[in-house]
């Protein structure tokens, strides 16, 4: 079970006046976002759009026969990986051991480590996990026979007798891991299934390196993955290299998910496979990259909608020292700003309880670790000192961990709950 979560003056954008609370009770404060309650910058997530996203996705995976694990390192926060599971997730993805702790004591039982795991440090973490939970199944990737001569090697110091559930990493020149050719993939798929420390549980990639946000690129060149990765598990099943489990096929970043649902429902292998879907992003979405692929998984799927934006940091003009450019109390050390700028999505006058859409012109040009430069047109509205403005955000990994906290929002801002990450 997960330390309950008390915020206080320690707590970035908490009143330092207010008594300290539990995130369970901040609703009864009574705080509203546009009140100015709370110090600016904040990072608020919508309820009704996170409900909505989480339900959104369960329903496509289920739609589409395959097994959803989200990736937990988007938001790294406990209360929300409670929520991905009680809407029917089944089970989580990280990309490190402390990471996966960290969902463990959330309620994961199932896991994948998207990443090798090979350190002693590591795998000492591992082993305790498995022992302390014996319902826990985590399966990592594996690359590599240094990688499996490393986990032997730990085995045989520790005395251990362990076997850890692993998957063949499939991967692309240029791309990040995984063997790069079908005999190097088959040859360490025979040598995982002869040794005593690891049990060949299934296949995995990551096809989000080669998407560009070109429908026809995107779909020739996950495509020619999907088929590569197919081959790789029609040898290894006739082979018979696979352990005694029905064998994962895992891939799926945030990007371009619809077009690896082909090697999910893999057929015509003499065993069922279980297709394990690993988006991650989408339970709070974003206003810029995940949105302008978003809408071509709409189209190739004929879909109406999809996700919503749940997440957003408001601010509050600052300064407004000369025509044109307004600074905004909001920086690096507060939002996104690794694939491109905040957008600036709503805008409260001074005083105001109700945020309207910004005009179409005002834009972030730069950032500073503690400043926003919003530039707009002196000729059209023009943001005054004391005015709130809500950025939205392109990719939402990199905003969840500048925040310990982020306040829950109902649709007129008021403040009901509170989520905790765990960076």
């Amino acid at each position: 079970m997960n330390e309950e979560l008390i915020l206080d003056h320690r707590s970035k954008s908490f009143p330092l006046e207010a008594a300290p609370c539990r995130a369970a009770d901040i609703g009864s404060k009574g705080w509203n976002v546009l009140a100015d309650d709370l110090a600016y910058p904040l990072a608020v997530i919508h309820r009704s759009a996170l409900a909505h996203n989480i339900a959104w996705m369960q329903d496509y995976a289920k739609r589409k026969g395959v097994l959803l694990a989200p990736h937990g390192k988007t938001t790294m926060s406990p209360e929300l990986f409670e929520l991905q599971l009680a809407g029917g997730a089944w089970g989580l993805t990280f990309a490190t051991i402390f990471q996966l702790a960290v969902g463990v004591e959330a309620g994961a039982r199932r896991a994948i480590i998207a990443n090798q795991v090979l350190c002693d440090a590591d795998l000492d973490g591992l082993d305790m996990l498995l022992a302390g939970q014996s319902d826990l199944r985590v399966w990592f990737l594996v690359d590599s026979l240094a990688q499996l001569s490393l986990i032997e090697d730990w085995a045989a110091r520790r005395q251990s007798h362990r076997t850890f559930d692993v998957l063949l990493e499939i991967g692309m020149p240029g791309q990040r891991t995984g063997c790069r050719t079908l005999g190097e993939a088959l040859e360490l798929a025979r040598a995982i299934s002869q040794s005593p420390v690891a049990r060949l549980g299934g296949i995995e990639c990551y096809e989000g390196g080669l998407a560009r946000c070109d429908s026809e690129h995107d779909a020739r060149e996950v495509t020619a993955l999907v088929e590569r990765v197919l081959e790789v598990a029609r040898r290894c099943d006739e082979e018979q290299l696979f352990g005694e489990d029905p064998p994962l096929l895992t891939a799926g970043g945030s990007a371009v998910f619809d077009l690896v649902i082909p090697l999910l429902r893999a057929q015509g292998l003499s065993r069922p496979m279980q297709g394990v879907l690993r988006s991650g992003c989408y339970i709070t979405h974003d206003n810029g990259n995940y949105a302008r692929f978003l809408k071509q998984v709409e189209q190739r799927e004929g879909l109406d909608s999809s996700l919503r934006a749940a997440l957003e940091v408001w601010s509050f003009v600052q300064s407004v020292p000369e025509p044109g450019l307004a600074l905004l109390t909001c920086g690096r050390r507060d939002i996104s700003y690794d694939i491109e700028m905040p957008i600036p999505v709503r805008h409260a006058p001074r005083g105001m309880r109700v945020a309207a859409a910004t005009p179409a012109d005002w834009k972030i040009s730069a950032l500073n670790d503690q400043h926003a430069y919003l530039r707009f047109d002196p000729a059209g509205t023009v943001p005054k000192v004391g005015d709130r403005v809500a950025l939205g955000i392109s990719h939402p990994c990199t905003t969840f961990d500048k925040w310990r906290w982020l306040a829950l929002v109902d649709d007129d801002l008021a403040v009901t709950g509170a989520i905790g990450t765990r960076f």
